[in-house]
């Protein structure tokens, strides 16, 4: 090699400024470190590295590196850009990645939203699941105009199912709550009746009060927790399982498959469980009266009879069966409306059970003064 060409092969490392950053300009043959690096300068905080036609090999990438990791643990911006590809890549690996810059400083608090605000929202949302409610009401009335025509996706097979899980199953819950209420009912009226030495009355107390209100009040209850509770978990885990979804793919109306057999065996089997309440709610009354109230047997037995009149037990029954298409409707609503996660279909089981329980309460008062206004 000629002397000309050893100088221009030569290895060449220089620091220039240029504005506010600082470029390493490498030039010559780096093969064997015949030359060292110089230092950088210690105010430039972005620092440049270029090559022109150099040859390297892992002794010139192992010094780049002892000189810029101080450099880029110091936050400094490295550009490498203008290296050979290899060298570029190896450095880029090899040194550490630049930190994360400062987290912006929390936004300040919004303010809260004034009392009439939220009052808007909470109407506002309410207004929107009141609808959401009624729509699903037309669509049920309407998928019982379908099963009068014949044309329901209704089977018979299902409707038989949930009158065997509704009414069997939950006559021993309702045979313990109604004979505990009608001991309660016995109990405290007899000890005002007591005072005007008519005791034989326990009977006219008991039954009206269990036949008219109590006993299908009390049926409700129960059927909202123990039967209304399970329609949406039952309904909401086949939302979330898709399987509501894959049914409505297959054309089948998920109002008349699911909902309307429920509705409709919780229309017919609860006037049957508050019948059934009923007595045994007067038996027990009864058994109080006898026992501790020395109410003679056959005077009780007439007492109940005589106030025992159609109009009042039709009026139980209309109660109970309006109690009872309420909880199917809150648990089925609550159930087609729950999310795709088990915490929805807890969050559905949950309004079923507080929205059929407001329903039957609101129902009670309303049909109680509509009657008693219709002298009934």
């Amino acid at each position: 090699m000629s002397a000309p060409e050893a100088g221009e092969r030569q290895a060449r490392a220089e620091w220039q400024v240029d504005g506010g950053d600082a470029v390493l300009q490498l030039a010559g043959d780096w093969r064997g470190m015949p030359a060292e690096l110089p230092t950088p300068p210690g105010d430039a905080r972005r620092l440049r590295v270029q090559a022109q036609d150099i040859a390297w090999d892992a002794r010139l990438a192992s010094a780049l590196w002892q000189l810029l990791q101080p450099l880029a643990a110091e936050s400094r911006e490295l550009k490498l850009d203008g290296l050979p590809p290899g060298l570029a890549r190896i450095l880029t690996l090899a040194l550490p990645a630049p930190r994360a810059a400062a987290a912006p400083p929390p936004a300040p608090r919004s303010r809260r939203p004034h009392w009439v605000t939220e009052l808007g929202h909470q109407s506002h949302d309410a207004w929107e699941r009141a609808l959401a409610s009624l729509r699903f009401v037309g669509e049920l009335v309407l998928a019982f105009g379908r099963l009068l025509r014949g044309r329901s996706d209704m089977r018979g097979a299902d409707f038989a199912w949930q009158l065997d899980q509704c009414g069997p199953r939950s006559v021993p819950i309702v045979s313990l709550v109604c004979a505990l209420v009608g001991l309660i009912v016995a109990y405290m009226g007899a000890v005002q009746l007591a005072r005007f030495g008519a005791q034989v009355f326990i009977a006219d107390l008991v039954t009206i009060g269990v036949v008219r209100e109590i006993a299908p009040l009390i049926t409700a209850v129960i059927l909202s927790g123990r039967v209304g509770a399970a329609f949406a978990a039952q309904i909401g885990s086949m939302v979330a399982a898709e399987e509501v979804d894959a049914l409505r793919t297959l054309g089948i109306a998920p109002v008349d498959h699911l909902a309307l057999p429920r509705v409709l065996a919780l229309a017919v089997v609860t006037p049957l469980l508050a019948a059934y309440g009923a007595i045994v709610a007067m038996l027990m009354g009864g058994l109080v009266a006898v026992a501790i109230f020395g109410v003679e047997p056959l005077a009780y037995l007439n007492n109940s009879e005589r106030a025992l009149a159609v109009e009042h037990v039709a009026i139980g029954l209309v109660k109970a069966a309006c109690y009872g298409v309420l909880v199917g409707i809150a648990g089925c609503r609550q159930g087609l409306a729950a999310g795709r996660s088990a915490q929805a279909v807890g969050a559905a089981t949950t309004k079923s059970v507080v929205q059929s329980i407001v329903w039957i309460v609101i129902a009670a008062s309303g049909l109680t003064v509509l009657f008693q206004r219709l002298g009934w």
